[in-house]
């Protein structure tokens, strides 16, 4: 019987351009770098640990930004809160701190309640760990990502025009997951959960930067959600989210023309969103993975543009496996292509991926496509059904 090895036949390969990891300098950061921390529910904890990991390195942000639990964090540093207490309140937090059902709501409005949970303790959160005052208070500049739900557009407070509002409205508009919590009026706007159109507001926090930091934690994986149908409406509704928030990231990163950026995708994906009980957890990935990625940066961020770190991979195709449906071909059009027997192939299989490359492997119907990291002692094939992770 032949082995599975004989089937994953990779095509020609060519030498992966770019710099070799091995043998990249130390780190090198320019003055102005704005880091920028997405949404993903209490998955975001882990912004405590790459906050952690900045500090040691140094690193001084000219300016923060965030989505819904990235804004909330990053409102708490602008304000002063340190770490240790960051932490320290994290750990206290407690699912009735936070989620309360709106029974009155739901029992006299029926479909019309605003929200499922009440709105106070969000608010209570939100008012405990944001600075008082106006964004034209704050000494470093804050950049508060929420939609405007009436119009249908983003509107990030904290830019010019947009400055004469509370901070801790504004960051409880941006957790105001729709559904779950009542969406808050600023100037006469109607605002919500900002990761409904942009997770990680990282275009807009990188005009006049000489560099960003993006911390990805609510689209890290789509990993398999087995019997996902029998959790409940809210379950399902946040696995919807999720697929929606990885879809919508996809593309900005694709197309990414700014600054350079360093991408930190903490190894969160396994966690559910709304788990009280995996804080140290979280808190930690989110120092490892972030501590990884500077230690491979070296003077990526004084680059021209383009998004690091990157690592040599090797992408195989299971002839045996694939059926010719072009799904990927359509995801990824420059990098594969069906050849004459209608099996997908790539001209060139050796790659330099940063941790944004590579969605289309975890798309295949058929786990016809997999990865292989080349660095290092690393060499981890990952099919879909364990997401490709380029960041740890």
């Amino acid at each position: 019987m032949p082995r599975q090895e004989d089937n994953l036949v990779p095509s020609p390969t060519v030498d992966p351009p770019g710099a070799n990891p091995d043998l990249m300098p130390p780190l090198k950061v320019p003055p102005r770098v704005a880091v920028v921390l997405g949404g993903g529910g209490l998955k975001g904890f882990a912004h405590i640990g790459v906050l952690q990991a900045l500090k040691e390195h140094g690193i001084r942000p000219a300016l923060y930004a965030g989505t819904s639990i990235g804004a909330l964090i990053a409102a708490a540093r602008v304000a002063g809160i340190g770490l240790d207490e960051m932490e320290a309140r994290a750990r206290a937090l407690k699912k009735p701190d936070l989620f309360r059902i709106n029974h009155m709501g739901m029992l006299l409005e029926r479909m019309k309640s605003p929200s499922l949970y009440l709105e106070s303790p969000l608010r209570d959160l939100c008012d405990l760990n944001a600075p008082s005052g106006t964004f034209r208070d704050l000494k470093t500049p804050l950049l508060v990502n929420t939609v405007d739900v009436e119009r249908g557009t983003r509107v990030v407070w904290g830019l010019p025009g947009l400055q004469d509002v509370p901070v801790r409205e504004a960051v409880y508009a941006s957790c105001a997951l729709p559904g779950f919590f009542p969406p808050a009026v600023l100037q006469e706007r109607t605002c919500i959960d900002g990761g409904t159109i942009d997770n990680l507001p990282a275009a807009i926090a990188s005009l006049g930067m000489d560099a960003v930091i993006a911390v990805d934690v609510g689209t890290t994986s789509l990993g398999r959600a087995r019997l996902i149908r029998r959790q409940g409406f809210a379950a399902i509704y946040m696995r919807a989210a999720s697929i929606m928030m990885h879809a919508l990231q996809l593309q900005p990163l694709a197309d990414w023309r700014g600054p350079p950026m360093l991408l930190v995708r903490p190894s969160v994906g396994h966690r559910d969103m709304f788990s009280f009980v995996h804080t140290e957890e979280l808190i930690q990935a989110g120092y490892a993975a972030t501590m990884a990625s500077l230690e491979q940066a070296g003077d990526c961020l004084l680059s021209a543009g383009g998004i690091y770190p990157r690592r040599r991979i090797n992408v195989l195709v299971d002839r045996g496996k694939c059926t010719g449906c072009g799904i990927c071909v359509s995801l990824a059009p420059g990098l594969i292509q069906l050849d004459s027997l209608g099996k997908a192939v790539l001209p060139n299989s050796l790659m330099n991926w940063s941790p944004a490359d590579g969605d289309f492997v975890q798309h295949c119907p058929v786990e016809a496509i997999s990865v292989v990291s080349l660095d290092g002692m690393r060499r981890t094939t990952r099919p879909i059904t364990e997401p490709l992770q380029l960041d740890s």
